[in-house]
C-alpha cells in the first residue's frame, strides 16, 4: 500500500468517526430525541414493545383525526408531535423508525404534518397526516403513530400505530377510537357518490355533493306519487321505533321506473333536499359495482339512502359474457343480505322496467314499492309550463296552447321548450312574448325535431 492510499485510508476513517460521533450526540443530547422521548413517556424501553397497528379506510382518515384528538384530550400530559426525516420516514412502519433512531439518529423529532382534507360539499379540516400522539388512556401511558394513506408509497390504507407498556390497553383503544368515528363521523347526514374527482370535494374515494333545495311544488306528478314515496322513504325511518316494537323490518327498496325525462332523478332530487337527516350514497353508471361497500357505509350511518340510478343499465351488464344479469343480482343480494333491522332504504331508477321485472321478480321482496312515474297528462303539462315559466312575460293561455299541443312530451320537454322560447326573443333582440313561445314550440314539433325531442325522453 503506497504513502497516498495510506493517507486517504486514514481521513476516510477519522470522517466516518465523526459522522458516527454526530449521530450518537445528536441521538443522545440533540434533534433526535425520538427514543428518549418515547422512553419516558412509556416508562420502558419503547424499541422493545409490540407495535399495535389498525388501518383505516382512507375515506375514514377525518374520523380517525377527530377520534384520536378527542381521546387524547381526555389523557393527562397530552402531546402532540412530528417526526422529521423526510419521505423515508413514510415508507418506514413505527418499529422501524424507532430502531433506526435509535442506531443511526434518524427520524429527529419535528414538526406535525397537516393536510386540509375535505369534510363536505363547503368544509374541511387540518388534519394530523404523520404526527405522534402522546397520552394517558385508562391510566396507563400510549403513543400513537397516526398517519393517512399514501398510494404512492404503496400504503392505500390509512393507519395508527400504537405502543403501550399495558396489557390490553392498545385493544381497548382501537374499540374506543372506532366507537367514536362512527359517532362523530363527517360522513354522517351527507350526500357522497363513490368514485374519486380532481374537480369535486372529496375524501378517500368519496365526492362531496350540495343536497338540493327543491321544493315539493317543483315536483309535477300524479296525484299522491309523491306523497307515497317520501313516506316509504321517510317514514319508516320517522317510525322506526314502532315498526321495530311490532316486529316489522326497516329495511325497504323503493323503485322508479318510467320513461326517460319524466322526473325521476327530478323527484330523488327533491327527497334528498327534503330529508337532511338522512346520509346518502349515490351510485350510477360504473360507479353501482361498489354497491357493497355503499351498503357498508349505509349500514353505518343509518338512518341512511342509497340511490342507484339507471338501474337498467346494470341489467344489460354482463360479467365474463355469461349468466344472467349478474351485477343486478349483486345489487339485490347486497339488499337482501342487509338485515331487517338496518334503518337503510335503496332507491332504484329505470328507464326500462322491462328489463328489470324478471330479474326482481327471480328476488322477491327485494324491491317492497314500485312507483311509475308517468309522461304527464293534459294537467301536469300545464302545471309544469307554468313552473318553467316562473316569471317570464307569457300568457296563461299561451302556456295553456302550449300544453294541449305537446301531448305526449316530457318535463324535460317542457324546460327545454321554455328555454328555446327565451332564446328566440333574444335573437329577435326583444323581450319574450307569447309568438316566441309559440314558434319555439313549431321548432320543437318540426319533423327537423325528430331526434332532439327523442333525446328529451319523447319520440313524438
Amino acid at each position: 500500500m503506497d504513502e497516498r492510499t495510506a493517507d486517504f485510508i486514514a481521513r476516510f476513517q477519522v470522517f466516518i468517526d465523526e459522522v458516527l460521533q454526530e449521530h450518537r450526540l445528536r441521538r443522545d443530547n440533540g434533534d433526535s430525541a425520538l427514543v428518549p422521548m418515547l422512553r419516558e413517556h412509556l416508562g420502558t424501553d419503547p424499541q422493545r414493545l409490540a407495535v399495535v397497528t389498525e388501518e383505516i379506510p382512507p375515506q375514514m382518515y377525518v374520523d380517525l383525526d377527530i377520534a384520536l384528538e378527542e381521546v387524547q384530550g381526555r389523557g393527562e400530559a397530552h402531546r402532540l408531535v412530528g417526526i422529521g426525516g423526510g419521505e423515508q420516514r413514510r415508507h418506514q412502519s413505527l418499529s422501524e423508525i424507532l430502531d433506526h433512531a435509535g442506531r443511526f439518529g434518524q427520524f429527529p423529532v419535528a414538526a406535525v404534518d397537516y393536510a386540509s382534507i375535505a369534510t363536505g360539499p363547503d368544509s374541511s379540516r387540518q388534519a394530523v397526516s404523520f404526527g405522534l400522539r402522546l397520552f394517558t388512556f385508562e391510566g396507563a401511558p400510549v403513543a400513537v403513530l397516526q398517519r393517512s394513506a399514501e398510494p404512492r408509497f404503496g400504503q392505500a390504507q390509512a393507519r395508527m400505530e400504537i405502543l403501550t407498556p399495558a396489557e390490553g390497553v392498545a385493544a381497548a383503544l382501537i374499540t374506543t377510537v372506532r366507537a367514536l368515528m362512527l359517532q362523530r363521523s363527517v360522513l354522517r347526514g351527507q350526500v357522497l357518490s363513490i368514485g374519486g374527482s380532481q374537480f369535486d370535494r372529496g375524501i378517500g374515494g368519496l365526492t362531496f355533493h350540495r343536497r338540493p333545495g327543491l321544493g315539493a311544488d317543483e315536483i309535477v306528478l300524479p296525484p299522491g306519487v309523491l306523497d307515497r314515496v317520501r313516506r316509504h322513504v321517510a317514514g319508516i325511518a320517522a317510525h322506526r321505533e314502532v315498526l321495530r316494537a311490532a316486529g316489522q323490518h326497516l329495511k325497504r327498496g323503493l323503485l322508479l321506473y318510467g320513461p326517460p325525462g319524466t322526473g325521476k332523478t327530478h323527484t330523488v332530487r327533491y327527497l334528498l333536499g327534503a330529508l337532511p337527516e338522512l346520509t346518502v350514497v349515490l351510485l350510477a353508471g360504473p360507479a353501482i359495482q361498489y354497491v357493497a361497500e355503499a351498503a357498508r357505509m349505509a349500514r353505518a350511518l343509518q338512518p341512511a339512502l342509497v340511490v342507484l340510478e339507471d338501474c337498467d343499465l346494470v341489467a344489460d351488464s354482463r360479467e365474463h359474457h355469461h349468466g344472467p344479469q349478474p351485477l343486478l343480482f349483486t345489487v339485490l343480494e347486497t339488499l337482501d343480505g342487509l338485515g331487517d333491522d338496518a334503518d337503510v332504504a335503496f332507491l332504484l331508477t329505470t328507464n326500462r322496467i322491462g328489463v328489470l321485472e324478471p330479474a326482481l321478480a327471480q328476488r322477491p321482496g327485494r324491491v317492497d314499492l314500485a312507483v311509475e312515474i308517468p309522461l304527464p297528462d293534459a294537467d301536469a303539462r300545464r302545471r309544469l309550463m307554468r313552473l318553467y315559466a316562473r316569471d317570464l312575460p307569457f300568457s296563461a293561455a299561451a302556456l295553456d296552447r302550449a300544453a294541449e299541443r305537446s301531448g305526449g312530451v316530457t318535463a324535460s320537454f317542457a324546460k327545454e321548450l321554455l328555454r328555446r322560447a327565451v332564446l328566440v326573443a333574444a335573437d329577435a333582440g326583444h323581450s319574450p312574448t307569447d309568438a316566441d313561445l309559440d314558434e319555439a314550440l313549431d321548432e320543437m314539433l318540426s319533423q327537423a325535431e325528430t331526434v332532439t325531442r327523442s333525446l328529451l325522453g319523447t319520440g313524438a
